[in-house]
Parts: C-alpha cells; sequence; structure tokens
C-alpha cells in the first residue's frame, strides 16, 4: 500500500526532511517565523483522515500528540495550533506550528499573515538534528 507513495510537489518544495515515523514522514516547513512541522501520513491518494484506515487514524493521532509533544518541549511554545486543511495541497498533511503571544500572526492562523522566512543554514540544520535526537530517543 505504501509503495505508491510519492510526496506533493509543493510539499516538498516548501518542507524539509526530518524522519519517517511508523505512517508520517515528518517534514519542518521552510518558514523560521514559526516553528511549524508537517506530518504527511505515506498512503496514496489519501485527501482526508477519513480516507486512512481505522488503524492508520489511530496511528495518526499518536504520531500528532508525539510530534506535540517534541515542539512543545524543544520550543516551550504557549500554544500549539494543529490542523489538516488542505485547501492548497491536496494530499493529506497535519501542520503541527508552535505558537507565542505576538508573533506575526499571533492570535489568528498563520497563512497569509507573513511571507515565509527561510531558515539559514546552521539554524535548520541545528533545528532538524535536536528534532531526530528527540524523535529517536522518544
Amino acid at each position: 500500500m505504501t509503495s505508491a507513495f510519492a510526496l506533493d510537489p509543493r510539499l516538498a518544495a516548501d518542507t524539509l526532511a526530518v524522519a519517517d515515523l511508523p505512517l508520517s514522514a515528518v517534514r519542518l516547513m521552510n518558514d523560521a517565523t514559526y516553528p511549524w512541522l508537517i506530518l504527511v501520513p505515506r498512503r496514496e491518494g489519501a485527501v482526508e483522515i477519513v480516507d486512512l484506515l481505522p488503524e492508520d487514524r489511530i496511528q495518526l493521532m499518536e504520531e500528532i500528540a508525539a510530534i506535540s509533544d517534541v515542539l512543545r518541549a524543544m520550543t516551550r511554545c504557549e500554544k500549539l495550533n494543529v490542523a489538516a486543511l488542505g485547501n492548497m495541497v491536496p494530499q493529506l498533511h497535519v501542520h503541527v506550528i508552535g505558537r507565542f503571544a505576538g508573533d506575526p500572526a499571533w492570535p489568528g492562523p498563520v497563512w497569509g499573515k507573513a511571507p515565509a522566512q527561510p531558515y539559514a543554514e546552521a539554524p535548520r540544520e541545528g533545528f532538524i538534528s535536536a528534532l531526530r535526537a528527540r524523535l529517536s530517543a522518544g
């Protein structure tokens, strides 16, 4: 079932690979404005959460919780925004975004509020390495 999986080109262009969980690819949104991770279940043709098999839905929720815990521990964010919108990219993916009072979009949604600020190489690689270390330890 997973052999035909291909990452949507827009997600590939906007994100960086972090790790693979049992169901989902974990990717970092290349926008240093917010600590922002994307989970992409590796299931071909999945557009909505309800398109997943029941056991995959359960696994996705566990992975959302695990990524949320890691992101909150690493960033000490005040709020976590978790969403599966898919209006621009139909491939099922879940956003997990650390939010802070005073960030450019607070208290509204992050979409369309500020132009993306790509990570510089050193901070990006440091954040990805720290994420990988936490995910492999957990």
